[in-house]
């Protein structure tokens, strides 16, 4: 088979190499679509695991094969796998901190070499432990390219209930590509009045679509002006930081109110640093929190989401690229165009 293979600095070549053998318990899934996730774009840019690797994990496609003793599946199915999956036993899941789980922290399926993912490859192997809580089914219907979606909805929702916005509260979500987009949908069910920001124009526009009723351009806009303004000169009660940029944190605190939560969602690498004031947490009486990956409680909720047609998530698919041109797919998410978003791998497409 075809696979987009991480070699180490910054690196990733279009290879063939064997299809996954699959061991009794387990199902080897033909993909037939898989999202780019920045998660793995920032793994591939600052080199931080060891190769060789094939990334990927927003993963929808066919069963081609199952292994002995599976009875959940059988070929011709078509579904979508989650690459992590908790024991549900631990210390951390007890407390429902699920990322931070040993087993939640072992990803479950691969395309070959070291598991992380695999969906850049025409067929991945999923492990046992995902395949008994982990997979879900595509209803009749809903295409590949729409149930990739599943997944980072799922992180999404997930920050959304930790950040528990109430209808009387002003939320801000900084950034609107994919991530602050489902963001945006996601607040915006809640009732509770929505502002946005973004530098991308289009980006602006689609999150009015979404559920913003405010929308701004950092660059030229004082957002934190904005929004006290909207607030009778206090500042929002949640800003939830969908992007990684240098200063964003720093704009959250300052359009955010004292007693207010502000959530870190996109900062995924140890080489970023932020810088806050002590006073501005401390006296300002400030929450600062991280969220990180998906939740197995939410799993069902984040599939009836994205399959019912309840959130307009078809409206973030931009781009639909085969395998060999996976290059473009992760510069162009790198470096976004006007109408840029969600950029979708096909591996059975080879042109």
């Amino acid at each position: 088979m075809h696979a987009a293979v991480y070699r180490g600095r910054s690196v990733v070549n279009v290879e063939e190499i064997p299809t996954p053998s699959i061991r009794p318990g387990e199902i080897l899934i033909r993909v037939e679509a898989c999202g780019i996730c920045h998660t793995d774009l920032k793994k591939i840019e600052y080199n931080l695991l060891d190769p060789p690797r094939v990334y990927g994990h927003e993963t929808a496609g066919v069963v081609a094969a199952a292994g002995a003793g599976v009875s959940k599946f059988r070929s011709g199915d078509r579904v979508v796998a989650f690459h992590h999956i908790p024991c549900l036993k631990c210390f951390y899941c007890q407390r429902k901190t699920y990322a931070q789980c040993p087993v939640y922290k072992r990803v479950g399926i691969t395309a070959g070499f070291e598991p992380a993912g695999g969906g850049f490859a025409q067929y991945v192997r999923v492990m046992d432990w995902i395949v008994d809580t982990g997979v879900e089914r595509i209803p009749d219907g809903v295409s590949f390219e729409r149930a990739t979606l599943v997944e980072p909805l799922n992180t999404c929702l997930k920050a959304v209930v930790q950040c528990d916005p109430q209808p009387e509260d002003f939320v801000v979500v900084l950034g609107q590509g994919p991530i602050g987009l489902m963001f945006t949908m996601l607040v915006g069910r809640t009732g509770a009045r929505l502002g946005a920001t973004d530098t991308i124009a289009e980006r602006r526009a689609i999150s009015v679509r979404c559920g913003a009723e405010f929308s701004w351009d950092p660059r030229s806009a004082d957002v934190a002006a904005e929004v006290k303004r909207l607030t009778d000169g206090r500042g929002a009660d949640i800003v939830i930081v969908a992007a990684s940029a240098p200063g964003i944190v720093e704009q959250a605190l300052a359009c955010s109110r004292p007693g207010s939560r502000i959530l870190l969602f996109a900062q995924t690498s140890a080489a970023e640093r932020i810088e806050a004031s002590g006073a501005d947490l401390c006296v300002g009486e400030r929450t600062l929190f991280g969220c990180y990956s998906a939740s197995v409680d939410l799993q069902k909720e984040s599939a009836r989401l994205v399959f019912g047609g309840e959130l307009p998530v078809e409206e973030l698919i931009s781009d639909r690229l085969p395998l060999a041109k996976i290059a473009s797919g992760f510069d162009l998410a790198l470096h976004p165009g006007p109408k840029s978003l969600k950029i979708i791998v096909q591996p059975q497409r080879w042109s």
